[in-house]
């Protein structure tokens, strides 16, 4: 009688959490408020390492640094390079507002075995859970930036699963990546239901979603 009434409630619960995941994909995003002039925006970014963090900066430095604050960059474990790059830029704007480097375990090592890569990616989701999941009112930032690669996935995860629970949550917000100009990356794809607003470069021809902003030319 226990393990019948345990899995009557498990039962539920899973078909509950199905339903509220199914409902916050079906539905719009809420339009964002209007910020007043004199309102800061705390921002989130991912730096993917490579030519992700290349384009990442060149879009994060057109933007007002006084107002896009504080700024949470999250790095993958060992990119040192990614870091040398946002600290110059950080240099290049004045320092303006305040910023601060995140490290997270890397969801998956260059040429590491798929086997592997489930827990190396859950070690990653709870790194990010201590940021994304927030014990206050508010949450860990704004708005979270990223064009990639895999460990951004994982950052959507943690996102997503506050959300789902009901949690203050940032928009998220995920630029294709610039090379990419006929057809989606594979994080793109992932990701393309999961988030506020994607970004491409090209009008996209198999669909456009509610959230998609067409750009023009990046480069």
């Amino acid at each position: 009688m226990f393990f019948q009434t345990l899995l009557t409630l498990l039962s539920l619960n899973l078909l509950t959490l199905t339903l509220r995941i199914l409902y916050l994909l079906r539905s719009p995003a809420a339009p964002s408020r209007p910020r007043k002039d004199s309102e800061t925006c705390s921002l989130a970014v991912f730096l993917g390492s490579g030519g992700h963090t290349t384009e990442m900066l060149l879009m994060l430095s057109a933007l007002p640094f006084d107002r896009y604050t504080p700024r949470m960059y999250f790095i993958s474990s060992g990119d040192t390079l990614s870091l040398d790059k946002a600290f110059a830029l950080e240099r290049e704007k004045g320092g303006a507002g305040d910023f601060r480097f995140i490290r997270l375990p890397r969801a998956r090592e260059v040429h590491q075995p798929l086997h592997t890569t489930p827990l190396s990616a859950s070690l990653t989701l709870l790194s990010a859970l201590r940021h994304f999941y927030p014990l206050s009112a508010r949450p860990a930032a704004d708005v979270l930036l990223l064009n990639g690669p895999g460990t951004g996935v994982v950052l959507v995860l943690a996102v997503w699963i506050a959300k789902v629970l009901g949690k203050p949550h940032p928009r998220i917000i995920y630029v294709e990546s610039w090379a990419r100009v006929r057809t989606l990356s594979l994080s793109g794809r992932m990701l393309k239901p999961l988030v506020d607003t994607f970004v491409t470069q090209w009008p996209e021809k198999d669909g456009v979603t509610g959230g998609e902003v067409e750009k023009g030319w990046f480069v």
